[in-house]
């Protein structure tokens, strides 16, 4: 069963807002974690898109599955580099006790 566009970004903007309005009440503390599946998540897009292209339907399959792809990879790096940069906050600077 095809989707026609307006279900897609219905659908679509439905799911920003609603994934916006739950990563926004997170703490702090589970920042972390949560990118970590994000990563996960994205990982999977990068995949879906990946697979999109390579079928050429249609050029904007092509098109939008090529901007999915460089968006959820970039997405991915930058969820690595932020939690990386929090777990080297959480190691200690002093000597380390036996």
């Amino acid at each position: 069963m095809k989707l026609d566009l307006l279900t897609g970004l219905y659908v679509f903007m439905l799911a920003a807002f609603i994934g916006f309005e739950v990563i926004r009440r997170v703490s702090p503390l589970l920042h972390t974690p949560l990118m970590s599946l994000t990563n996960a998540l994205d990982a999977i897009a990068v995949v879906g898109a990946i697979i999109l292209v390579g079928e050429h339907k249609s050029n904007l399959a092509v098109i939008l599955g090529t901007i999915a792809i460089v968006a959820a990879t970039s997405n991915v790096v930058g969820g690595f580099i932020i939690t990386d940069r929090m777990l080297r906050m959480f190691k200690s600077s002093g000597p380390k006790k036996l």
